[in-house]
């Protein structure tokens, strides 16, 4: 895992921060987690840390860049998880999935974070949970009209409309973590 964080230091990947990986590998194992599906792979890195919790862990993980994808496929292949993840390369709004998942765990492109939520909630088991990564955003989705260039404005806009659209989503129960980028958990509103 050194290594893996090393080149993603090195290469500028974003990665999840160490508290937040932490975070999501307790929530893993207190819950009995086993059928995950990640969209943004990136270098795999937290595809491989889930997937090193338990032998029985299967992830589904969607990436569309494909210098990633190829990174990705070495260190899924180097820790021999090739079992465990499958990776699908492609833009994982034009992928179409029938399976149910445990956990759906959303960490790509921010701007399309109410498009993937939307698009995936179906793939949700009835107990399932839907966690988004990078909702701080290194604290800059909190000070929007500071930030002084336009195209990363608009993205913080984007997050912060995301962030309403979990508070105010009635068929979802949606609680919010300041750890690591932060990150929240939403579950399915049992109660209508």
């Amino acid at each position: 895992m050194d290594r893996l964080e090393a080149f993603a230091k090195e290469e500028n990947v974003p990665i999840m921060q160490k508290d937040g990986i932490e975070f999501l590998e307790d929530y893993i194992k207190k819950h009995n987690v086993k059928n995950i599906l990640e969209i943004g792979t990136a270098i795999a890195y937290s595809a491989i840390r889930m997937a090193s919790l338990d032998k029985n862990i299967k992830i589904t993980t969607i990436e569309r860049n494909e210098k990633m994808y190829n990174y990705a496929l070495k260190n899924i292949n180097q820790f021999g998880k090739q079992n465990q993840i499958n990776i699908i390369f492609n833009d994982a709004l034009e992928v179409d999935l029938d399976d149910k998942f445990d956990l759906i765990f959303i960490d790509a492109a921010k701007a399309q974070y109410i498009n993937f939520f939307e698009k995936f909630k179906k793939n949700l088991k009835s107990d399932g949970v839907i966690i988004s990564d990078n909702l701080d955003f290194h604290g800059l989705a909190d000070n929007v009209e500071n930030i002084e260039s336009k195209n990363l404005r608009a993205l913080m806009k984007k997050l912060n409309n995301y962030k309403n659209f979990l508070k105010e989503n009635k068929e979802f129960n949606t609680e919010f973590y300041s750890i690591g980028d932060g990150i929240s958990i939403s579950k399915i509103n049992q109660n209508g």
